[in-house]
């Protein structure tokens, strides 16, 4: 007889209810024991919890010891942006430009040569007045000797009529060469009277080619760009060879002595604020320093109205531009760092009796 088969499960297996293969693994003597997924996942909820609860916390702390302290009344603030008055360099005259002395980014002096352009045809001209200038001169010199001239035949015939009317009367001359003396007499004071016009035509045309002189100078000099005041070139518009219109633009400049910043302050706040009141200015690139700056402009009417204003509340949404124009000295030592563009806060003091915070005062730009 066969012998009979091993119907023991190994330890730790199951069979399917059908009698298939192993099912799944049961503890045994000797392997750990599991703990089921939803034991686990009760166990990672608290974990979980904690960390975010942890977290939170520590959020809270950084954010409670980095917040800025709050302004104190009195003051009021506004953003916005440094900004330096733009000037433009322009030609006076339609012409090709000649020379360029500056570049984008250099700093300039009031006065000084930036650009030329091409005056060949103003000093032809020029040369052509000068000339006109030199044959005037020789015409009032023949002039002056006319007049000298006439004035001598207008002597001879005055003489010679005294002569004539003294003859007449004693019977030596007759009354018909006395009227001849007479009307040379008078021809002779009417050339002096037109020889004395041609010495002033003359000196008229002396000036009115000196003035052409002085003119085309003037024109020439115009031809030559010159910085109007200290400050930095922006922009080059035009380049050497160019032929630009009347008034167009060569250079834009920055004039760093009169740099400023508009912010926009609420009814309230611009209703204490006079023309002159203290002001600071710090920039987002530069927080710990505070520029000193006061209060150049304030509009006179509002900037952002609503269509209807029936209320307080809504005469409270009124919002003003306010001008912080910076020290004009403190510029003028650090010209070198202005800069047109960078962000920043603007601080106004509505209270004059009240003193700058530490941060406002205790870092300001020397």
């Amino acid at each position: 007889m066969p012998e009979p088969q091993d119907t023991t499960i190994p330890l730790g297996l199951e069979t399917a209810p059908d009698g298939g293969g192993p099912l799944a693994r049961t503890p045994g003597p000797g392997l750990p024991a599991h703990p089921p997924a939803r034991q686990r996942r009760n166990l990672a909820r608290p974990l979980l919890l904690a960390l975010l609860l942890l977290g939170g916390a520590g959020g809270a702390f950084y954010y409670m010891h980095n917040q800025p302290a709050p302004l104190p009344a009195g003051l009021a603030y506004g953003n916005g942006r440094i900004e330096a008055d733009e000037i433009d360099i322009e030609a006076k005259f339609a012409g090709r430009i000649a020379e360029l002395r500056v570049d984008e980014g250099d700093m300039v002096r009031g006065g000084q040569l930036l650009a030329r352009m091409d005056t060949s045809d103003l000093e032809a001209s020029l040369g052509k007045a000068q000339a006109e200038v030199e044959v005037a001169k020789h015409a009032l010199e023949e002039a002056s000797a006319n007049l000298d001239a006439s004035n001598t035949q207008a002597t001879l015939a005055a003489q010679e009529l005294d002569r004539t009317v003294k003859l007449v009367a004693q019977g030596f001359a007759t009354h018909e060469l006395l009227d001849q003396r007479r009307q040379a007499n008078n021809g002779a004071i009417a050339a002096v009277a037109a020889a004395r016009q041609r010495v002033v035509q003359a000196e008229r045309a002396i000036d009115a080619a000196t003035h052409d002189v002085e003119l085309y100078k003037v024109n020439i000099a115009d031809n030559s760009l010159v910085a109007p005041r200290d400050g930095r070139i922006q922009y080059r518009l035009a380049n050497v060879g160019e032929v630009v219109a009347a008034g167009g633009r060569v250079f834009t400049m920055l004039d760093v002595g009169y740099v400023y910043m508009d912010v926009y302050l609420p009814t309230l706040d611009v209703g204490k604020l006079k023309i002159g009141s203290e002001a600071r200015v710090t920039l987002d690139a530069y927080p710990k320093m505070s520029l000193p700056a006061k209060v150049a402009f304030i509009a006179t009417q509002s900037q952002f109205t609503p269509k209807m204003v029936e209320t307080k509340d809504e005469r409270d949404k009124l919002m003003f531009r306010v001008r912080l124009r910076i020290d004009a000295d403190l510029l003028k030592a650090h010209e070198d760092s202005v800069r047109s563009g960078l962000p920043g806060v603007g601080y106004v003091r509505t209270d004059r009796n009240l003193a700058w915070p530490d941060k406002l005062i205790g870092a300001v730009a020397k």
